[in-house]
């Protein structure tokens, strides 16, 4: 069992919080009780995530994607107001972390992805390791766009949506960030990757890959971020007197 505040000042530490300017509250959100035996991590605090964290008498959830985001309402109502009512009824704190859980060098998402595929990490295009967000290496052997995708599909256990260059032939330089970076294509682009890899796609991005010569694989938002959560709870587990439990709150996006 460790403090609340105690192990709030460990993520925020170990995560470099403050150092990054983001579109929400990184750390603790919504406080619940002083002392945490158990934790349960989840990509996103949705209300499925909550619910199992009831059952199982988490006194904290930790997540990637928290609450109160930029330009979002103001108003504690419908789903906001059921989600934080699930929260201080049963008195569990809410700790998120967003853009210092992607960058992390060690176990930020980015981190994690390309260790699950075996990709050589050599940088960041956008900052250092650590900080920046959008991260480039070099594949095991070169490879096809097709089955670069397999290895993802196998890995995430999940197909990804994969937008072809037909100009550009094996893959040996890839480029990646997790979640929604998209527009994160043309950098990658820049810096020299044939390939770059994230969660979502929008309709501009498949003209922007074709045209401009670079294959473009949409993982998955939610299958791209599973993992970074998972290595801060395993951390926390190791070194606090912590339980900790990992839920998949299955989301195809």
């Amino acid at each position: 069992m460790i403090h609340r505040d105690q192990l709030v000042a460990a993520c925020d530490h170990q995560l470099r919080a403050a150092q990054f300017k983001d579109y929400t509250i990184n750390g603790l959100q919504i406080a619940g009780s002083d002392h945490v035996k158990r934790i349960m991590t989840g990509v996103t605090a949705c209300q499925a995530l909550l619910d199992e964290a009831v059952a199982w008498q988490a006194d904290m959830v930790l997540v990637h994607h928290g609450y109160f985001w930029k330009n979002e309402p103001v108003a504690i109502t419908g789903m906001k107001q059921r989600r934080i009512k699930t929260l201080l009824d049963h008195d569990i704190s809410l700790l998120a972390y967003h853009l210092p859980l992607d960058a992390h060098a060690e176990m930020g998402n980015n981190a994690e992805l390309a260790r699950r595929l075996g990709w050589k990490v050599e940088g960041c295009i956008d900052g250092e390791l650590g900080e920046g967000l959008l991260w480039s290496g070099r594949l095991p052997q070169p490879c096809s766009a097709s089955a670069l995708a397999a290895q993802i599909t196998h890995a995430l256990q999940r197909e990804p949506l994969v937008i072809e260059a037909p100009q550009v032939g094996d893959i040996e330089r890839i480029a990646w960030c997790t979640g929604g970076a998209q527009d994160m294509i043309t950098d990658a682009f820049d810096a020299g990757a044939q390939a770059f890899v994230s969660g979502e796609i929008s309709e501009r991005t498949t003209h922007l890959a074709r045209e401009m010569g670079i294959h473009y694989i949409a993982a998955g938002h939610h299958a791209t971020e599973r993992y970074g959560i998972q290595a801060l709870g395993e951390w926390l587990s190791d070194e606090y007197d912590v339980e900790h439990r990992f839920v998949d709150i299955d989301n195809p996006a």
